[in-house]
């Protein structure tokens, strides 16, 4: 429930204690032009392109201030008055507040000179820069200034293409100074390492001596910037972003699960590049650059084809292959052993839980999940698998006890324990070494994986599944969030959701399961 209620156009918006102007818009879905404000940073008004005008209470006279304004028929300047405009970013929102916004002729003038103060010196280089399409400059520049430019003096010239790090590049000549960047690391990387230098139309960002831009989320201040002056490597000349099209996903970088967007090419069905989607409860309005630089996984290292002996096998003739390792060493239900796929979607392993459990009779289920890395204290987990928490849930929920690592499985292969093993993915987090060299002894290996793996390689069949991009799924982050990634890239190959293709194994199995559907898996409703 909101504290309070303001008026903005003559439309009542609701805020929260401590909100501003422009964030209760901002909330509520209006948009109040600006370039240095974001609402998960520090606000330092020093744009001033989100000025508004506030109406004063009944009885009381507007605050003004004395100005000169030009007079066309007395060919000078002459004193007048005019309202006080203030920046929404930093004016608090109170109880009746009335402001402002699109219906303010002094706050479109005001609009229209900040505008053109900003492009006085900014080049005129739309054509080649990889904002275009997607710049604040050029969208208010539409709808606040449409007006050619004044000054014919030659604009200041800064340094292009520096080179901040592995990953950021700078044109100061693009640069605004919303100082949003020096805040990104300031305020989210707790790293201080960028700065401005100089005054007025000679400012630029820098880097402190010594430093590079190296932190964990070195590309936060690439998506922060309003305009064209920060661009990133890995994105810098790949695509046109009029071109691209766009899907909600979950980051599958580590166990945080961070909500994203996922920006794709349907002409050539490739993604382009990651950007964080707003999401308070899993990651605000960030990503870490490992999450970040993920995307390119929807097409690397990719299983397009079926596998049977290390041999490429239409997939008819491998799932016929795998129901004939299954019919010849398969017998015993104890001897079974089911492994999990902790990058897998919760469709793909209630599926294969579901069926193991049912109609195989399985007992043993163990995890396949990507070895742990670098962690910090602000989005980055050591868990780099996006669904261990839902594997570990479904387990839970569908009773089959604990879910145990690869080292048990490879240790109950050595054991002479295990004779067949059906897994989801193709992830070791141990010695993959010894793994693959066991899991070479079993009579009868099914991997069921999306990309290349240790697990993979050491199968006897292996059917191509599709990947997160390409699949819609559940994903169920460290604390228990679950989130739905859309699938936007066409499979690749003979890639199909991995759900479906326990579906096709179990059915050639001779069982006949009820699920018809992703939702039918979703909901969770028990094999017929």
């Amino acid at each position: 429930m909101s504290d309070g209620t303001i008026t903005i156009d003559g439309r009542p918006v609701p805020f929260d204690k401590g909100d501003t102007i422009i964030k209760a818009a901002y909330e509520a879905g209006i948009e109040i032009p600006h370039y240095c404000w974001h609402p998960g940073l520090s606000a330092p008004a020093n744009c001033r392109m989100c000025l508004v005008e506030i109406e004063p209470p009944p009885g009381r006279d507007p605050l003004t201030l004395d100005i000169l304004r030009w007079d066309a028929e007395k060919n000078d300047y002459v004193p007048t008055k005019k309202v006080k405009l203030l920046p929404a970013c930093q004016q608090a929102c109170s109880e009746g507040l009335s402001v402002k916004s699109d219906t303010s002729a002094e706050v479109d003038t005001a609009r229209h000179a900040v505008q053109e103060f900003l492009l006085l010196n900014h080049p005129v280089d739309c054509p080649i820069c990889d904002q275009a399409g997607e710049c604040k400059l050029q969208d208010y520049w539409l709808e606040h200034q449409s007006s050619k430019k004044r000054m014919s003096e030659e604009p200041v010239h800064k340094p292009k293409g520096v080179v901040f790090g592995e990953t950021i590049i700078y044109d100061a000549e693009r640069c605004i100074m919303c100082t949003r960047c020096i805040r990104v690391s300031d305020e989210v990387a707790k790293d201080p390492v960028l700065d401005m230098r100089e005054r007025g139309n000679r400012n630029e960002i820098v880097l402190s001596p010594g430093r590079t831009l190296d932190h964990n989320y070195s590309l936060m201040t690439e998506h922060v910037c309003p305009v064209g002056a920060l661009t990133s490597s890995h994105f810098r000349f790949k695509a046109r972003v009029w071109f691209l099209r766009s899907g909600d996903t979950v980051c599958q970088g580590c166990a945080t699960g961070c909500s994203a967007h996922l920006d794709y090419d349907p002409r050539d069905n490739t993604a382009y590049r990651y950007r964080p989607r707003d999401n308070k409860a899993v990651n605000g309005y960030w990503m870490c650059d490992v999450g970040m630089l993920s995307y390119p996984e929807a097409h690397e290292a990719r299983i397009e084809r079926a596998r049977v002996h290390g041999k490429d096998a239409e997939l008819v003739d491998a799932i016929a292959q795998a129901k004939k390792l299954f019919s010849s060493h398969a017998s015993d239900p104890s001897r079974i052993a089911i492994v999990l796929g902790a990058r897998h979607s919760n469709e793909d392993n209630q599926a294969l839980a579901r069926v193991a459990k049912i109609y195989l009779g399985a007992t043993h289920f163990y995890l396949s999940r990507r070895k742990d890395g670098h962690a910090d204290d602000i989005l980055m987990v050591a868990d780099r698998n996006s669904n261990a928490a839902g594997v570990h849930e479904i387990a839970r929920n569908l009773g089959l006890g604990d879910v145990r690592s690869l080292a048990d499985l490879v240790r109950d292969i050595a054991a002479l324990r295990i004779d067949f093993v059906i897994s989801l993915g193709a992830d070791i987090d141990g010695d993959e070494s010894e793994a693959m060299d066991q899991l070479r002894r079993v009579k009868g290996f099914v991997a069921i994986a999306a990309h290349e793996g240790p697990l993979a390689k050491a199968a006897h069949v292996v059917l191509p599944a599709a990947s997160w991009a390409e699949s819609p799924g559940t994903y169920v982050n460290r604390n228990g969030i679950a989130q739905i990634t859309e699938g936007v890239l066409k499979p690749r190959g003979d890639a199909h959701p991995a759900w479906q293709l326990v579906i096709a194994l179990t059915r050639a199995l001779g069982y006949e399961v009820g699920w018809k559907k992703r939702g039918d898996l979703q909901a969770g409703e028990a094999a017929q």
